[in-house]
């Protein structure tokens, strides 16, 4: 039997976070999302993690330490990322306190958003940022672009 094109427990599109420190990293998601470590490939001459993975509720997120002489660069020594990781949790206060209670930059607290999530944002130590948002309610295309407009007729709306 041939082997799937998309490995069982994955989805087409799985962050894979590039971080200076990646081991501290495994632990720190550990206590702020409750990742669950998968597996860990360490260098045997340096420690330093080749590919590790982790599963964060239904999501793999694979990571490796840096390694500039293969363009693995770190937000870290690159000064942020054009990247937001997306999560999704049944309680979004509780688990932007917890991520905040363990390391992260609290960015955005918890609010009631147009588009229908409680949403807020955190950056990790190792200066990924992560929203954190609960769906709360469904809103169709119309509701979302009508709240949307509104939000934007706001001055300062846009910065």
């Amino acid at each position: 039997m041939p082997a799937k094109a998309i490995p069982e427990g994955f989805t087409s599109i799985t962050p894979h976070l590039i971080i200076k420190g990646a081991a501290k990293a495994l632990d720190f998601y550990k206590k702020a999302f409750g990742a669950e470590e998968v597996m860990r490939l360490a260098c045997d001459q340096t420690g330093a993690l080749m590919h590790a993975e982790i599963r964060i509720g239904n999501a793999v997120v694979m990571l490796a330490d840096e390694f500039p002489s293969m363009g693995a660069i770190s937000p870290s020594t690159l000064g942020g990322s054009g990247v937001t990781i997306h999560l999704y949790v049944q309680d979004v206060d509780a688990a932007f306190k917890k991520a905040v209670a363990a390391g992260a930059t609290g960015v955005m607290p918890p609010m009631d958003m147009f588009w229908g999530d409680r949403y807020s944002k955190v950056t990790d130590p190792f200066g990924h940022t992560w929203s954190i948002a609960t769906h709360t309610r469904d809103v169709t295309p119309q509701e979302c672009k009508a709240a949307m407009a509104a939000m934007m007729s706001q001055p300062g709306s846009c910065n």
